[in-house]
């Protein structure tokens, strides 16, 4: 059941924002005008949709009535079916327009990889990953700058740290954070034995100053000349930037840019990003106990994904599935995974909003 008192309270709502947008006296205060302006986008979508809602109602009302005319009845018959077919449909899509959003969904973010178990294996996988999202964001039409970058001695990474912009970016990347684990034969195994290794992936949505209030007194801020490769003007120049924030221990390098400034301001948004990640992971601990039917718990600790190589296969164990399209999905065709994962979140939300009322959704079995 749809709650109707509150989708008309919505209704009035937007009717009153209409009647204020032409008030002269908000017209003459930008902020209230934008304030303004922004509530009733944020309700437009909902309310036009409960007031096709209605009509619809309205509709199959006059052809229930309608029944009882012999003249009528053969054609209500056929007409009535596919409008309470679109009735069903459109209170499916009202109730996903109720679920809470995320004010981060519409944030740039902070990714940051790291290679884990499996020595130079891992790092070599490490920066599988980063083309994997790159090449993502690239058809996305997203901009991704790496931030700094530590390469390991057979062309891995170490560690990546990227910006990446766009629209909506942390609403498609929330859930790749966690432990990637591979199983592929390395180019360096001579007797073709499958290996296992993992890497880490951390998606942080891009703090804005607003988020996170850094006092300038917490900071220790360090320079130094830029090291690993990029060339002998990076290596020689005093470019290198590193914050240590005293409260949290946090430690962030950025060395990517020639100049100094550059490489510091970076260097701040991936420290405010850290600081509002560890915030939003506060109060995701604090409210665990409601989301159990949520992807995911926020656990960094926890594998995620296990990309099989030997079986072009890659298993998400969070929601149960499997693609046996691994080779296109490491090339950054990650639309259909990603589109699941948030499919998932969404009827699990819904589900916890109707008490169960509603079905989750079901995929292949997680063969790992």
């Amino acid at each position: 059941m749809l709650p109707v008192d509150k989708l008309e309270q919505l209704s009035r709502r937007y009717v009153e924002l209409d009647d204020l947008l032409c008030d002269p006296r908000v017209l003459a205060d930008r902020n209230q005008l934008t304030k303004l302006n922004k509530e009733r986008t944020d309700i437009e979508t909902i309310v036009q949709a409960f007031g096709r809602y209605r009509t619809l109602e309205k509709k199959i009302r006059e052809d229930e009535e309608a029944l009882a005319d012999p003249e009528l009845r053969e054609l209500v018959e056929l007409e009535l079916p596919g409008l309470q077919a679109e009735r069903s449909t459109l209170e499916g899509q009202i109730q996903l327009l109720l679920l809470p959003t995320d004010p981060n969904d519409k944030k740039n973010v902070v990714l940051e990889i790291r290679g884990g178990e499996g020595g130079e294996e891992a790092s070599l996988f490490a920066a599988d990953l980063f083309r994997m999202y790159a090449r993502y964001a690239e058809t996305k039409g997203w901009n991704i700058e790496v931030a700094s970058l530590s390469e390991s001695a057979s062309g891995g990474y170490k560690e990546v740290i990227a910006l990446v912009n766009g629209k909506d970016v942390y609403s498609q990347m929330r859930f790749e954070g966690g432990v990637h684990r591979v199983q592929r034969v390395p180019a360096t195994e001579t007797q073709g034995r499958i290996h296992t290794s993992t890497a880490t992936v951390a998606v942080m949505p891009e703090a804005e100053d607003v988020d996170v209030q850094i006092d300038e007194n917490d900071l220790i801020i360090s320079i130094a000349a830029s090291g690993g490769p990029g060339g002998q003007g990076v290596n020689t120049t005093n470019s290198a930037v590193q914050i240590q924030h005293k409260p949290s221990g946090l430690l962030v390098k950025c060395q990517d840019e020639r100049s100094q400034l550059k490489n510091k301001a970076k260097a701040m948004k991936v420290l405010k990003s850290r600081l509002l990640d560890l915030e939003i992971q506060k109060h995701e601990a604090a409210i665990s106990a409601e989301r159990k039917g949520m992807v995911g718990t926020g656990e960094r600790s926890s594998k995620i994904r296990t990309y099989n190589y030997p079986q072009n296969r890659i298993s998400d164990h969070r929601i149960k599935l499997t693609l046996n399209k691994l080779d296109r999905i490491i090339e950054g065709d990650l639309d259909e995974l990603i589109t699941a994962l948030r499919t998932y979140r969404q009827a699990a939300l819904l589900n916890d909003v109707t008490g169960g009322a509603t079905g989750m959704p079901t995929y292949g079995g997680d063969d790992e």
